[in-house]
């Protein structure tokens, strides 16, 4: 028979990622999403589209009548500097809208898994040492980081008290074509718009802090991994938690003058003064997804700008008259 899928965020930067090569593998694919940062554009041919917000009644009753195999969780609030602004909406979406989806699941009775897009940058704090591995201590420094730990505080609660069936992928930093400038993680299309115009790249404080860039094709595949293979029952927060990354630390100079080489151009770099709690280094240990979910990353950072600037040259292309 045919699986089930429902993606919640599906019309977004990594969730379409998902739903494309969940259609790839033969699922029944529909997708959740409100469309306040989603884009119709991006649901991709074949799939089902519901138009609801994941906080909904609606929404619940998708996800309890439709004998989903697995659904996976990545709509939410996404921007660090918003949920500081407003920790209350912040929560309102990622958690209160994540408890809502997983009500359903617990009340639908299916065997259905649910995946769930943790952080894997935000959830660990400024007191971790680098690459992290998934059992170190959480001390996120933002409400975003608090509200995703709270989620998967929830599902091991799930888990263990009704038996739901969960997993959490703790991303670092995803990039890839159709990615908006948001998040940290945004930089890279922020950089790509900037080459195609013309304008000189800007870097916050000396451009010496790091992240881990991993490309959205393949948490795609993580998320399809994470989906499909066996894991122990779930007892303690962090056995059913992967780390999703590549490990290596980049830095927002070393990307950009990457950036500048797969677009063949030169543009200035300048310096803005350094943006106050800024994590001066992030990255992730993607050992135990390597072991556990038969994953790792495919793509390179050099092949991977290259395909993501690409992607926005090619958009570009297409609105010029």
């Amino acid at each position: 028979m045919t699986r089930r899928a429902l993606v919640s965020g599906g019309a977004g930067f990594i969730g379409s990622h998902v739903a494309d090569l969940l259609l790839e593998n033969g699922y029944h694919v529909e997708i959740l999403d409100n469309l306040s940062s989603g884009r119709r554009e991006n649901v991709p041919k074949g799939a089902v589209l519901h138009h609801l917000d994941i906080g909904s009644a609606d929404a619940a009753r998708v996800v309890r009548e439709g004998r989903f195999d697995a659904l996976f969780h990545l709509a939410a609030q996404i921007d660090v500097r918003k949920s500081v602004l407003d920790p209350a909406a912040d929560a309102s979406i990622n958690i209160l809208g994540s408890l809502n989806l997983l009500e359903a699941v617990r009340a639908g009775g299916h065997a259905t898994r649910v995946v769930f897009s943790s952080t894997g940058g935000a959830i660990y704090g400024d007191f971790v040492p680098i690459p992290s591995v998934e059992d170190m201590p959480k001390d996120p420094e933002s409400p975003y980081g608090i509200a995703k730990l709270s989620v998967e505080l929830y599902m091991a609660y799930y888990g263990r008290v009704h038996g739901v069936d969960t997993v959490a992928l703790r991303y670092s930093n995803v990039y890839g074509p159709r990615q908006d400038p948001h998040g940290e993680a945004g930089v890279v299309a922020i950089f790509c718009n900037k080459l195609l115009k013309g304008e000189p790249l800007t870097v916050f404080g000396d451009g010496q802090q790091t992240r881990d860039y991993v490309y959205a094709g393949d948490v795609a595949r993580a998320n399809l991994a994470a989906a499909t293979v066996s894991l122990p029952a779930p007892r303690q927060l962090d056995m059913r938690a992967f780390n999703i990354g590549t490990g290596r630390e980049t830095s927002v100079l070393e990307l950009a003058e990457t950036l500048k080489r797969a677009a063949g151009t030169s543009v200035p770099i300048t310096h803005l003064p350094a943006r106050p709690g800024e994590l001066p280094r992030s990255a992730v240990s993607n050992q135990k997804a390597a072991a556990s979910l038969s994953w790792q990353p495919k793509v390179n950072l050099e092949d991977g700008l290259r395909m993501t600037y690409e992607y926005f040259a090619s958009r570009t292309r297409a609105v010029v008259p």
